[in-house]
């Protein structure tokens, strides 16, 4: 074991968009496990859109960090040490923990990751908080059926791939936005998306629409925001489903810039526009876990990972959230096991 322990911290808060001096890499004694608690090696860390709004000093669903505190989020990682816990050395656990090498936990709040189940990494993407975002939002909300179009935004993302994925099993026509030609192929050869489009090389969001989606949106899956849910919109059927997931698009942005006014098309369509926060559905994750789990292992849902290797290298994978540089789940790869 190391004799440090190296800790990220807010180092202030970003004005737009987030660079490297948002970010403070302090070397620390490594923490000692309390009554009840354990000490994690961590092995892989998870950047999620959601950490840019926890910059901030104003409310969200997430609680804001101070300057000075040490960056949270969902990490998988191997107990080195139990005093008391309910895990033994050697166990691969997940939570939300530091963006750290080592942190302690107590055990309730921890979750067991079964590395027979599928690789430990999944814990973090497809069997972690985007898959079951994917799950909730898509089933429960957007409520696709057969014969229905479902389009996603950010749909080559951790939370986008699996969504439409979960649209196709209900039968429906998919359509996914996403911003690279690389992208494109990944939904529609690999994950098998009925149409991709390129919005970063799209001039006209309701022309590609029209042709993507001929017979108009009956469900849609929100990560982005902006002008493509402006456009979506527009082309929204009577009765149809919005789950809203992530605004992704304005989350660097100090003033929410004001969009086409949007109201009239979900009074003419009569569609259902709902938030979604994953953790309304707390009591049902391990249903949702052990189902993403069985279509994993047949087959019928795919998955890619992004990893970045090292913890100095954490800023680079958060920052290229927002330039969209990962395919799947983007991960940090802090140790091996």
């Amino acid at each position: 074991m190391s004799n440090t322990n190296r800790v990220y911290r807010l180092a202030k808060r970003p004005e737009g968009t987030p660079d490297h001096d948002t970010f403070e890499l302090s070397e620390e004694e490594i923490p000692e496990p309390g009554p009840g608690e354990v000490l994690i090696k961590t092995l892989y860390l998870s950047v999620d859109p959601y950490m840019r709004d926890r910059m901030r000093d104003s409310e969200s669903y997430a609680d804001p960090w101070d300057v000075g505190d040490a960056l949270k989020g969902a990490v998988v990682g191997e107990v080195v040490e139990s005093n008391g816990a309910r895990f033994d050395e050697g166990d691969v656990v997940t939570g939300e923990l530091e963006w750290a090498e080592y942190a302690t936990a107590p055990g309730p709040v921890l979750t067991e990751v079964n590395p027979e189940l599928a690789p430990i990494s999944t814990a973090l993407g497809v069997l972690g908080m985007p898959g079951l975002t994917a799950y909730f939002g898509t089933r429960e909300v957007a409520q696709p059926s057969a014969g229905d179009t479902f389009v996603v935004t950010g749909a080559a993302g951790a939370v986008g791939s699996v969504a439409g994925q979960l649209a196709k099993l209900q039968g429906a026509r998919v359509v996914g936005f996403a911003g690279s030609d690389e992208k494109v192929s990944f939904l529609e050869d690999d994950l098998g998306f009925d149409a991709g489009i390129n919005y970063k090389t799209t001039d006209d969001y309701r022309a590609a629409l029209d042709e993507a989606a001929p017979d108009g949106v009956d469900a849609y899956f929100d990560n982005v925001g902006g002008p493509i849910t402006d456009a979506v919109f527009t082309r929204l059927n009577t009765d149809a489903r919005v789950a809203v997931c992530g605004q992704i698009s304005l989350y660097n942005s100090e003033d929410v810039p004001m969009g086409p006014r949007k109201l009239t098309q979900v009074i003419q369509s009569r569609a259902t526009v709902e938030g979604l926060l994953v953790s309304d559905f707390e009591p049902r994750f391990e249903e949702a876990t052990k189902q993403l789990g069985q279509w994993v292992a047949s087959g019928d849902i795919s998955y890619r990972e992004t990893v970045t290797e090292g913890i100095e290298n954490a800023p680079d994978a958060f920052l290229g959230l927002f330039e969209g540089e990962n395919i799947g789940k983007q991960l940090v790869q802090v140790a091996e096991r």
